[in-house]
């Protein structure tokens, strides 16, 4: 279907977590971007009934709906390729873990004229715009990433390096194309304890160390170390308060609808997610391997 100017999408979400009830919220408000998109309804495992006037619906009744054309897959990590499935397979909506998968739904969404849009907030944060600055032009030396955190449920958000993707996806659009030296996983079930260590080299052979660390009590937080000719950044300063990191990406999915975007640009993006999704798949590998 032809994105025409004033039409309107109509839209369901999928999942009403955290993110899903910040999508309700920045859908209802009055924006450019939600302009062109019609929130229909949201679906959920829960029996909630509506949430801020917007009424529950199943996903029965999404995928069969003529009204709606547009699922943002708000729901846990280990859920969305089955969702993107059953969208795909129902005909009708556009949507915003594996690498084979990654390429099959790149794929299959490009011949068949819908957009597949990969929702990276990471990148619409001023944390990363101000690094993006600090590191143009200059030759990197080495570096390191530690992001640490609470537990997370592996069943339902993936693998550490899959669950941490958006650290990866930092790395990769601050230094280009990456390759694995190593990686390793240290488990403490009995703890919830968790510390993935991964070493990376840049196409200039830099090294780059990449860890997830986490466990009870752990508070959430980037510690980076980046050493370059001309100098070296430690840790991030206070840069501001991330502000509607949602709303901009509602806004680069509304484009991509409206055929805004242009094939360079899709085809950069496209690249870095499946190079992402392939590395996360190797780091995953390697750790597997050496259980």
């Amino acid at each position: 279907v032809d994105a025409q100017p004033q039409r309107r999408f109509g839209v369901v979400v999928v999942g009403v977590g955290r993110a899903g009830s910040v999508r309700i919220r920045d859908l209802r408000s009055p924006n450019a971007s939600s302009e062109f998109l019609n929130l229909i309804g949201f679906v959920s495992r829960r029996e909630l009934g509506s949430i801020e006037e917007v009424k529950q619906i199943s996903l029965e009744d999404a995928l069969s709906s003529q009204e709606v054309e547009v699922a943002f897959i708000c729901s846990e990590s280990s859920s969305h390729e089955d969702y993107i499935r059953w969208v795909f397979r129902a005909g009708g909506p556009r949507l915003a873990q594996s690498f084979a998968d990654g390429c099959l739904f790149h794929s299959v969404f490009v011949t068949t004229g819908k957009v597949l849009h990969e929702e990276h907030v990471e990148l619409l944060m001023e944390e990363f715009a101000f690094l993006k600055k600090e590191v143009v032009g200059k030759d990197l030396l080495k570096g390191s990433l530690l992001f640490t955190a609470g537990p997370l449920e592996e069943g339902r958000f993936g693998f550490p390096a899959f669950s941490g993707i958006s650290r990866l996806t930092w790395l990769v659009s601050l230094f280009g194309e990456l390759s694995l030296v190593s990686a390793t996983l240290e488990e403490r079930k009995e703890d919830q304890y968790m510390k993935m260590t991964v070493c990376l080299e840049t196409e200039n052979k830099s090294p780059l160390t990449w860890i997830e660390e986490k466990a009870p009590g752990l508070k959430r937080n980037r510690h980076l170390s980046f050493h370059f000719k001309s100098g070296s950044l430690e840790n991030m300063p206070n840069v501001g308060i991330n502000k509607n990191i949602f709303l901009k990406d509602q806004k680069i999915f509304v484009q991509k609808l409206l055929g805004q975007v242009s094939e360079k640009e899709l085809a950069a993006e496209k690249k870095r997610i499946l190079h992402c999704l392939w590395l996360a798949g190797e780091i995953q590998k390697h750790c597997c391997s050496k259980k």
